[in-house]
């Protein structure tokens, strides 16, 4: 598994389920052209971009390259690395029948094609590993999951953290492991809980 220290910006969640298993990193969904309605996400995608710069990664047809432009504008070219899949012509497992354009999109690209896709484009790894990652039993213990009012509490951490409410568990921990240590965190939690 490769880690990256970079957001990665995928289009939909199958493409986000694919990646999630070759990379340890914050995977984001532009929930495909639904990123054009939704402000707070394009915000968060550009804080993103600022603090630990984009990998944007889209299908090769029309709408990943309309997406992609999109995503692109307005955020400073150094934040921003791409990662263009080749064009393989078929289906997805899932789909009863090709995309418009007879075009894979990222799930269904070979996963060794993918790790060197990200190789070619110099995205390197991350070395250091955090010995005390922050998890799931973590936000369980201080109320954000699993207990009453855990959603209310989960809002409010997010909203500490200035994320956007619509961040998955899974993304808010990537997020949390990647800014702070266990104590930091703990810390934070302490103050706002």
């Amino acid at each position: 598994m490769l880690k990256v220290s970079q957001a990665v910006i995928v289009e939909g969640k199958y493409d986000k389920i694919k990646l999630s298993n070759l990379l340890d990193a914050l995977i984001i969904e532009t929930n495909g052209f639904g990123i054009y309605k939704d402000r707070e996400k394009l915000r968060f995608i550009r804080r993103l971009a600022e603090e630990r710069g984009l990998i944007i990664i889209t299908d090769s047809d029309h709408s990943g390259f309309q997406i992609r432009n999109y995503m692109a504008s307005g955020i400073d070219k150094s934040k921003i690395k791409h990662i263009y899949i080749p064009d393989v012509f078929g289906k997805e497992k899932r789909k009863l029948s090709p995309s418009k354009e007879g075009k894979l999109g990222v799930e269904g690209i070979d996963d060794k094609i993918l790790l060197n896709l990200f190789t070619q484009a110099g995205i390197t790894a991350e070395q250091t590993v955090n010995p005390d990652p922050v998890t799931n039993y973590d936000l369980y213990e201080i109320g954000c999951s699993g207990k009453p009012d855990a959603a209310k509490k989960k809002k409010k951490l997010l909203k500490t953290l200035d994320l956007p409410e619509f961040l998955s568990t899974h993304s808010m921990l990537s997020y949390i492991n990647s800014s702070m240590t266990r104590e930091e965190f703990y810390r934070l939690t302490d103050n706002i809980l």
